[in-house]
Formats: structure tokens, sequence, C-alpha cells
């Protein structure tokens, strides 16, 4: 039988990772899976890394402030799809 037990660390000195589980015995086999947590990037950091991206937006964003917009009835489009 696999008995989970989760567990958050912090990385020491030289990547040593520690981990306390006194509710195992002392010499049990166990399999050490990390999962690094990672700075989230919002989605317009993402874009404005390309150079086409970041044009891309910067005219859409103009479009906007011009009222240059398509509305789309969403409810129209779906009875024309099907």
């Amino acid at each position: 039988m696999i008995t989970g037990i989760k567990q958050k660390a912090l990385v020491g000195k030289n990547g040593k990772v520690e981990l306390f589980a006194p509710e195992l015995p002392e010499g049990t086999l166990v399999e050490i899976i990390m999962l690094v947590e990672s700075e989230i990037e919002d989605e317009t950091t993402y874009l404005l890394k390309s150079k086409a991206n970041k044009k891309h937006l910067m005219e859409a964003i103009e479009n906007v402030k011009q009222g240059n917009l398509i509305e789309v009835d969403l409810n129209e489009l779906e009875k024309n799809l099907v």
C-alpha cells in the first residue's frame, strides 16, 4: 500500500532539503518527488516579451481607446455554428 505525505519545505544551504516524518519508522524506503513552486507570470508580462506580440497588444489597446471594437452576439454566433 502506498501512503502519501505532503509537506512544504525550504531549500537550505547547498540545496539541502529536510523533511520531518515521525510517523515513518527508521529504515522505511520512500520515494521523494519534488514539485517546485515558480513565480506566476501574468499574461500581459508574457505577451510583452516578444516584439511581435507587444506590437499586436499595443495596437489592440489603441483600438479600444479609439472605440474601434467589434461586437459579437455569442447567442447568434452559436446558432450559426450549429
